[in-house]
């Protein structure tokens, strides 16, 4: 599919621009991070989804579990830097 390279084009361009808005207007690091984040898992989804060229289970099923590894992986960093801080 040629759709997923514009996508990630503009996903890239709009995140970097809110990136630097957002840092220089709040100064806090994780504005970014969170940004950098979001756009890695559009990336991610859908370059698993044109390299494979799935269907519509496929899609589906990428972006379940996907979601659920985000999920799992937030819960055990937040786990683990929130007992580092103390």
């Amino acid at each position: 599919m040629v759709f997923y390279e514009p996508l990630g084009w503009a996903v890239f361009w709009l995140s970097l621009i809110l990136a630097v808005v957002l840092f220089a207007k709040y100064k806090k690091i994780y504005t970014v991070f969170y940004l950098v984040s979001v756009s890695l898992y559009i990336f991610t989804a859908g370059y698993m989804i044109d390299v494979f060229n799935f269907g519509r289970f496929g899609i589906l099923a990428t972006l379940v579990i996907s979601a659920i590894i985000f999920m799992l992986l937030g819960y055990y960093l937040s786990r683990v830097l929130s007992n580092a801080e103390k």
